[in-house]
This record gives structure tokens, C-alpha cells and sequence, in this order.
């Protein structure tokens, strides 16, 4: 389908324009959690440390966390971005940009400082094995201090995908990438001459990776004029007005998906309790999906962008017929992931180089989270539709919801009933459904169309 544009800062509702914001987000998405399964993978085979792999689960766990502040403040800022391009306002975009920078910056600061002075407290009262508990505490101490390079990352990502720009994502995700994993390599093993520090050194490899990723994609926005196009450090200092919209409208995403990764790290949590094998297991389906998820959060990150962009250009009514291209797009993705995946398990499990009663143990959530992944591949697009709308407030909410039912079936079922990891793993499906649910009503309802950002 012909896509069209009449503005570059504007779109057009087609299949091409959406996978053309789309992939490049997706490869963007993708080599992040390539890195976290690079850890996993060279600490799976680290045999001098056979718990390093358990660790990672709740370690990999806890730092996303923070990740997701940032991505809440990351699709706020997006949407606000998207609604000046729609709006054709770009001298307004690189006074929204410095302000989250500077935003992004006070939040890391004080990501840094709970990880140093509360985290330490919270894990000796609910890790039970005192191992995993200090390597965990350890390796947090070294891996938060690239909390601000992420940060400064994301928001780039929001300008670039903002502006119709996603295509020069790929430069900074590649960079970080390659940084990772000569890195680890390095410094988990202790080549070329490099101290040999196991867990340590894939917290260190990750810092300066995340380093090596923002200085890139930052050389790569002033080599294409971009920073200059839109004044982004014109005006640096603190402005009260976008700062207070930037706040308002990021702050309850950065809590929802706050309490969404916390809620998982809890769940890791109640893991812990039934054994290292478990822990394994349910790490590896963390990679699952992020790696398979990858291209879902990618047609997301478009469905917040284009259709704040569609409604920037006053053409409300082309909104739902933009999520029903984009949902067909997500499912078949969906769908052919999960189909690899069931027929060809043993392929992805072996990369992780653990005894063949791994891969038995992790059969059974396999299937489970194939089955989620399918749920995801809409639920999420609907959800982010609605942070496109604007009303950023009814996504907090909703995330609320589907957060105290997904909490209080992990605890009865992973803790009280203690039943296999597996039915722990269905929480993802009530997840979803509680997600979808709300979020079809509210865009079916109409109610979005009176909010102004």
C-alpha cells in the first residue's frame, strides 16, 4: 500500500508506513535482549560459578525495573513528540527533548541511591540462600551506574521514533551490542589478559556497553543535523511548563510499568524459594520473551507513536482502522514465533549450555509462555493506543488492575499452593486479559477523543 506522506514529520495510516516506523524499533528492541541473553549464555557455560545463571534471573529482573521507568518516561515523551510532529511544531520538540533529558537524569540519581542504600535490606529479608543473595547485592552495585546512559538512550529513541525517524536507531543498538559481547567475553573469562570476574565482569561489560550505545546514537544525531534541526540543547535550563507536561503525562506510565516489572521481580522472588533449577528455568523464559517479544513491543512503540501522530493531524476517526492493520501485523508475528518455538524447543534451550534435565524442567513454561506471547500480541497494542490517546492516567489505571490480580495468583499459586513453576507461568495469560479487557473498552467508548495534550 502506497504510504504516502504529505509531511515528513507526519504519517499516514498504511502497512508501510507502520512497518517502516515498526522494524527499525524492533532491531532497536531486539539487541538489548540479545545482550541479556549474551550474559546468560556465557554465564550458563561460566563454569566456575554454577549459580551465576540463577543470579541473572533476579538481577536481570531488578535492573529492568528501572529500565522501565525509563521506557514510561521514554513513551511519554514519545507521544509528546509525536503529537508537535502531527501537529507540524518542530520548534517545540527540542524544548520537550532537553527538558527529558533533564528529567531522565534526576530519576537515574535516585535509581542509584536505592539500589546502594535500600535494595541491600530488601533482598537479605526475602532471598533465602545467603550466595545468591550477595552475589545479587554485588553485581546491582556495579550494573545501576549505567542507569543514566540507558536513560539518555531511551530518550533519543523517543526523538528518533517521534519524528519519524526509527531508521537510525540501528546505529546505537549495533554499537552497544558489539560492546556487550566482547566485553562479557573478556571479562567474564579473563582473555586477552583482563582479570578474570565471572558475574562481576557481565556488569561492568553491560555498563559500558550502555555507554558505547548513547555515545553513538548521539554522534549519529548531530552527524544528521538532527540535533540542530531541532534546538535540542538550545534550551537546556529548567522550564516549568514542559517539565510539568513532560511529568504529567510520564509519571504515571513510569509507574505502571514500574509496578508491572516490580510485580515480576516478585514473582522471581517466590521462584527463588522452589530452587536454583527453577530459577533457571524461569530466567531463560525471560530471554523467550524478550527475544521473541521483541517485534510485539516494536509494533507498540508505533501504535503510541502513530496514533498520536494520526490525532495530532485532527484525523481522530482514522485511529481504529490503524490498530486493526497493526494488530494483524502483531498476531502474525506472534504466531509464527510461537509455532518455532513449540516445534524446535530443544534448539533455543541448548544455547544456555545446562544438563539435558533443563530442558525437561522447562518444557512445560515453554509452552506456557508461548501461549502468553500470543495474548501479548494484541493486549499490548491496545493498551498503547490508548497512551497515544493521550490519557496516560487510564493506562496507569488499568495496568493497576491487571497488577493486583497477576500479584495475588503468583502468590496463591507459586507460594501458598507451591504448585509447579509452570502454573506460576500462567499468570501471564491472566495478565494479559486483564490488560486487553480495559483497554478495548476505553478506545471503544469514544471517551479518549476529547483529551488534549
Amino acid at each position: 500500500m502506497a504510504a504516502g506522506i504529505t509531511n515528513e514529520l507526519q504519517v499516514q495510516v498504511s502497512n508501510r508506513q507502520i512497518l517502516k516506523i515498526a522494524l527499525p524499533i524492533s532491531l532497536a528492541i531486539l539487541i538489548p535482549q540479545l545482550n541479556f541473553i549474551t550474559n546468560n549464555i556465557f554465564l550458563g557455560h561460566y563454569t566456575n560459578d554454577t549459580a551465576a545463571l540463577a543470579v541473572a534471573g533476579i538481577t536481570g529482573v531488578y535492573y529492568l525495573i528501572f529500565a522501565a521507568i525509563g521506557y514510561g518516561l521514554n513513551n511519554g515523551l514519545q507521544a509528546l513528540i509525536a503529537r508537535r510532529a502531527g501537529e507540524n511544531r518542530p520548534e517545540e520538540i527540542g524544548r520537550l527533548f532537553s527538558q527529558g533529558v533533564l528529567i531522565g537524569l534526576c530519576v537515574a540519581a535516585a535509581g542509584i541511591l536505592v539500589t546502594w542504600l535500600f535494595t541491600p535490606a530488601v533482598f537479605r529479608l526475602i532471598i533465602h540462600d545467603p550466595e545468591i543473595q550477595q552475589k545479587a547485592i554485588e553485581f546491582l552495585r556495579i550494573r545501576i551506574w549505567g542507569l543514566p546512559f540507558l536513560y539518555i538512550y531511551q530518550l533519543r529513541n523517543a526523538l528518533l521514533v517521534g519524528t519519524n525517524q526509527s531508521r537510525y536507531l540501528v546505529a546505537g543498538t549495533l554499537a552497544e551490542t558489539l560492546a556487550n559481547i566482547g566485553l562479557d567475553y573478556l571479562l567474564i573469562f579473563g582473555h586477552w589478559g583482563l582479570p578474570e570476574l565471572g558475574f562481576n565482569g557481565a556488569a561492568i561489560a553491560s555498563v559500558i556497553a550502555e555507554f558505547t550505545g548513547m555515545f553513538v546514537i548521539f554522534l549519529v544525531i548531530r552527524w544528521k543535523g538532527i540535533s540542530q534541526r531541532f534546538g535540542l540543547f538550545r534550551e537546556f535550563g529548567w522550564n516549568r511548563e514542559n517539565s510539568a507536561l513532560i511529568i504529567s503525562m510520564s509519571a504515571p506510565l513510569m509507574f505502571q510499568h514500574a509496578i508491572s516489572i516490580i510485580s515480576w521481580q516478585y514473582f522471581f522472588l517466590l521462584i527463588e524459594h522452589h530452587g536454583a533449577m527453577a530459577l533457571k528455568v524461569s530466567n531463560v523464559m525471560r530471554n523467550i520473551f524478550g527475544v521473541f517479544g521483541c517485534v510485539t513491543w516494536a509494533f507498540a512503540a508505533t501504535t503510541n507513536a502513530m496514533v498520536s501522530n494520526v490525532i495530532g493531524q485532527d484525523k481522530k476517526e482514522q485511529v481504529i482502522p490503524l490498530l486493526k492493520k497493526i494488530i494483524r501485523l502483531s498476531m502474525g508475528w506472534a504466531i509464527v514465533a510461537c509455532i518455532l518455538l513449540n516445534l524446535f524447543p530443544e534448539a533455543f534451550l541448548s544455547i544456555f549450555g545446562q544438563e539435558p534435565a533443563f530442558t525437561t524442567a522447562a518444557m512445560p513454561s515453554l509452552r506456557v509462555v508461548t501461549a502468553a506471547m500470543l495474548l501479548m500480541s494484541f493486549s499490548v497494542i491496545f493498551l498503547s493506543a490508548v497512551t497515544g490517546t493521550g490519557n496516560t492516567r487510564v493506562t496507569f489505571l488499568i495496568e493497576l488492575f491487571a497488577i493486583v490480580f497477576y500479584c495475588l495468583y503468583v502468590y496463591l499459586v507459586s507460594e501458598h499452593y507451591f504448585l509447579p513453576i509452570h502454573y506460576g507461568w500462567m499468570s501471564e495469560w491472566l495478565y494479559w486479559v486483564c490488560l486487553f479487557v480495559p483497554s478495548f473498552w476505553y478506545l471503544r467508548s469514544g471517551r479518549w477523543k476529547a483529551k488534549i495534550i
